[in-house]
């Protein structure tokens, strides 16, 4: 069985305790952001193409289940997040339905890249939570900071999240990333606003960079400017919530610890607080995380003073 595809269940500032489904290879996506905490894209494409069978990813979706549940660890959502764009997945719609039966609620995060095709939006209307990336209304801005597949049109974007918004009967989240002097602007963010407050979502998320960036000049903005950014939201009458914190170290034990750090970290950093808080809970020793370094299959970056534990893509 694969160590990277399942993950979790793992803290989520947004879902709680989050079981993580890993349904692509590692860092294929129509992005390459320069905020990613994966690094940059090793494969840039538009096609949507089967990757894993979805039988199979269900076959470990539920021994990791059962694995967290004999540990003790609750679990609030299946939440379908990649090393890079989700819906890039054609057994997407079929992933999503294999999932229902097993009674948890299913969220995807997706780039919204691929709104603008009917296909990708009908299944993503079978999900019960769906997170969307609105970074800005400027299409310069736009291929600064998420670097698009040149294939992808930014006014057919912005028309595809519309349509979908107008589909989806699920709660539906947007996530604007921060970028300082790229996105943090009172026009451009007021723009932002205002085209979000169309999609009548249940919730709009704030977020900055908290883990290491594909490129090392990349920082959050200044405190007043994220302020601004929450009141300039808040005037288009968005629920608007910050995503700016670090998400706890509550990461889940469920029976082997090198595949437990090894899915974890092929999607989410983590800080090396958070990895000596995973290894008190586990009953395990440094010499583990040890090992992994020293056979390349992790790795440490370094952010805002902070030491992160990070998975070692191998291209495709």
């Amino acid at each position: 069985m694969d160590q990277t595809r399942i993950f979790g269940p793992v803290p989520s500032r947004r879902l709680g305790k989050s079981i993580g489904i890993n349904n692509i290879p590692p860092k294929i996506c129509t992005y390459s952001c320069v905020y990613c905490q994966l690094g940059k894209s090793l494969k840039m494409i538009t096609d949507r193409c089967s990757y894993y069978d979805p039988g199979m990813l269900l076959t470990e979706t539920k021994e990791k289940i059962k694995n967290a549940h004999l540990n003790n660890e609750p679990i609030d959502y299946l939440t379908i997040v990649s090393d890079g764009e989700p819906t890039l997945d054609a057994n997407l719609g079929q992933l999503i339905e294999k999932l229902r039966p097993l009674g948890i609620k299913i969220a995807v995060i997706t780039n919204s890249t691929l709104l603008s095709c009917p296909d990708v939006r009908q299944e993503l209307c079978k999900a019960d939570w769906v997170s969307v990336k609105v970074d800005t209304l400027d299409e310069k801005i736009w291929k600064k900071i998420d670097r698009p597949h040149k294939n992808i049109k930014f006014n057919s974007l912005l028309e595809g999240v519309l349509s979908f918004s107008e589909e989806f009967t699920g709660q539906l989240v947007t996530e604007t990333m921060l970028v300082k002097d790229l996105n943090d602007d009172r026009q451009g963010l007021d723009e932002t606003a205002r085209f979000i407050r169309k999609l009548n979502c249940s919730l709009s998320y704030l977020s900055i960079p908290t883990r290491p960036p594909a490129l090392s000049w990349v920082r959050p903005p200044e405190e007043q400017k994220i302020t601004r950014a929450y009141h300039l939201f808040k005037e288009q009458a968005l629920n608007t919530e910050y995503l700016i914190g670090y998400e706890g170290n509550q990461f889940a034990y469920t029976g082997n610890i090198e595949a437990d750090i090894l899915s974890i970290t092929s999607v989410h950093p983590m800080r090396e607080d958070a990895v000596n808080a995973y290894l008190k809970k586990a009953k395990g020793h440094f010499s583990i995380i040890e090992k992994l370094l020293a056979d390349d299959k992790i790795f440490v970056s370094t952010y805002n003073n902070e030491r992160f534990y990070m998975r070692t893509l191998a291209p495709q």
